[in-house]
């Protein structure tokens, strides 16, 4: 069984805060499998950042009169504060505009093209008529030459997963100003996938485990495949580590290449960072180790396919075989564990539309953990999920206040009330032992799914848990026993321990109310950890955000822990707020309706 688990999250691009959508995709469902495999005893290693270069960066650097630097340090500000107050415990929480970064992705750069899988074309690229600058292949849009779709992108169709060429659309248009773009020959360099066509078949042959649509998505690419560009016609972005192209001021390393890199990039950094700069290796070059990644399914291509063909490149694994890069034989992904499309009112959240809930707006109003439940049991993770505000109040109201904050309120209150402390048990009958089993059998069950990234089935295993310890003390009755405090003593003993049990297995996903009912069943200390945002710097330079924590000293683990009677019980504290069913039927003023 393996012991290092790297935990590779997407990066979500700083033209802008992130929306619900966005953390629904690579951010919760990531943070509810590192946190379950630290309490299994992993050595975790969950890593990402913002992706900072690129035309968008340029685009929205523009609408807001900065530079492209200001804009990637303001929107990389917004971006780790959000995702710290969601609670997601990265190892790194890093940017894309460091040094480090430009030092590994121009190394692999340079160890693709030593090996031949980067070869020089000339092509038609898109600019944009009225500013002169490249319009990347995803910013433009138009109908797919094979499906017929209109919304597919100048890389990909997402509706028929075909790689494509903007020069292909027919009917293409900018998605910045909506101009018909112009055309002109460039030349490039290029990623040669046909070369690792048939490494990264085999590879993909084995991949058993994966969530069937991305495995059927992925294959489906195979046969299709040629040669991807991987340099842009901009300023904005790594210079190119190959003579007679490094001195080129408008010519870049493509931000997909860029990104993609940053997964070993960031376990780099933090491997420095942690005071063991050679750290990193036990997750990238381990054959024990696992790696999972998590994203949304626009980008599954780059993970599935893109990523581990440049891998195999950079390994000297390819048709044109080749030498390991410096960084030796790197380990390709375990899982891609990709989710479909959030929604509202069944359309793609987004600004332009005004159909988008900002992750920043959504915690002030009403808190991480509301919003990581309703991810985790009602979310995208298999299908496309719709979210509305209804829904969302039902979610909250019937599952978090009434299900879960009344079992944990009413059972501490009556053990604080009647005894002040976790009370001595007695005899066990029939209907005690039958919970207290049903209960401590979840941890298998919960676990199995969680380690398949199996998360809404998860957590409603684990509600399904408190759905019967509250049966059982509607049944039991305890407020009636107060002339068999023996008896009283049994039941309230036996609903405590479930309740703890069931907020460990709930950890995951609610780890800020887990802390609290550590804490109400009169636990001290860290129960479930949280992330720093704390301010580095990088050989002298600016210093920077980054999200980091130590989860190492987190009591949280994965096992039915028993209550110790006889410890103190103080009066509990309401565990979530309900809201206004006329919620459901408005959203709040700063909103959408959905």
């Amino acid at each position: 069984m393996t012991s290092h688990v790297l935990a590779a999250v997407a990066w979500p691009y700083a033209n802008g805060p992130r929306h619900i959508g966005h953390v629904s995709g690579f951010g919760v469902p990531s943070d509810v499998f590192s946190r379950y495999q630290r309490m299994m005893g992993k050595n975790v290693l969950m890593v990402s950042g913002t992706d900072e270069h690129g035309t968008a960066i340029q685009v929205q650097a523009d609408k807001e009169g900065l530079t492209p630097r200001q804009t990637a340090d303001k929107y990389h500000g917004v971006i780790a504060g959000d995702l710290k107050n969601l609670g997601l415990t990265y190892d790194l929480y890093t940017r894309t505009t460091t040094k480090n970064h430009a030092t590994v992705v121009r190394e692999l750069f340079r160890a693709l093209h030593a090996n031949g899988y980067i070869v020089a074309k000339t092509q038609l690229g898109a600019m944009s008529p009225s500013t002169g600058r490249t319009l990347p292949d995803r910013y433009i849009e138009g109908t797919c030459p094979h499906c017929g779709y209109d919304g597919a992108r100048g890389d990909q169709c997402d509706n028929c997963g075909r790689q494509l060429d903007p020069i292909e659309l027919k009917n293409p248009r900018s998605r910045i100003n909506g101009e018909t773009p112009l055309f002109i020959e460039t030349e490039h360099l290029f990623l040669d996938l046909p070369a690792l066509a048939e490494s990264l078949g085999s590879w993909l042959e084995t991949r058993h485990d994966w969530r069937p649509n991305v495995l059927k998505y992925s294959a489906n690419l195979i046969s299709e495949l040629r040669p991807r560009p991987v340099t842009r016609d901009l300023d904005w972005g790594i210079p190119i580590p190959v003579e007679g192209w490094d001195d080129q001021p408008m010519k870049r390393i493509y931000v997909w290449f860029d990104a993609v890199v940053g997964y070993l990039s960031a376990s780099i950094e933090w491997a420095r960072r942690s005071g063991n700069p050679e750290a990193w290796r036990d997750w990238w070059l381990n054959p024990d180790a696992a790696s999972y990644y998590f994203m949304g399914k626009d980008n599954i291509t780059f993970h599935s396919v893109i990523w581990p063909a440049m891998l195999l490149g950079a390994n000297g694994q390819g048709a044109r075989g080749g030498t390991p890069s410096a960084f030796g034989t790197l380990r390709l992904p375990t899982e891609i564990v990709s989710s479909e499309y959030l929604t509202m009112s069944g359309s793609k959240f987004s600004t332009s539309r005004n159909t988008v809930l900002y992750v920043g707006d959504f915690l002030a109003e009403y808190g991480p953990d509301a919003l990581r439940y309703f991810i985790s049991v009602a979310g995208p993770e298999s299908q496309d999920a719709d979210f509305t505000w209804d829904e969302f109040v039902r979610r909250t109201n019937t599952e978090l206040v009434n299900e879960w904050g009344n079992l944990v309120n009413r059972s501490i209150s009556m053990a604080h009330k009647g005894i002040g402390a976790i009370p001595t048990p007695g005899t066990l009958t029939d209907s005690d032992a039958t919970l207290l089993a049903a209960s401590a059998g979840a941890f298998t069950t919960v676990g199995n799914l969680l380690e398949r990234c199996r998360f809404k089935a998860a957590i409603s295993e684990s509600m399904r848990v408190v759905s019967l310890a509250n049966k059982y003390l509607s049944e039991q009755e305890p407020w009636k026993l107060k002339d068999d405090t023996a008896r009283r003593d049994t039941v309230l003993n036996t609903a405590l321990q479930v309740v703890s049990d069931a907020n460990t297995m709930l950890t995951p996903f609610l780890p800020h109310a887990s802390q609290q009912i550590h804490e109400a069943l009169g636990g001290t200390g860290v129960w479930a950890a949280q992330p720093d945002l704390v301010e580095v710097d990088e050989e002298g330079g600016p210093s920077y955000p980054v999200l980091t924590g130590d989860y190492t000293k987190q009591q949280a683990r994965w096992a039915s822990i028993p209550l110790p009677a006889g410890r103190p019980l103080a009066k509990p504290s309401p565990l979530f707020t309900k809201l206004d069913d006329t919620l459901g039927e408005t959203g709040p003023s700063w909103a959408p309706i959905g």
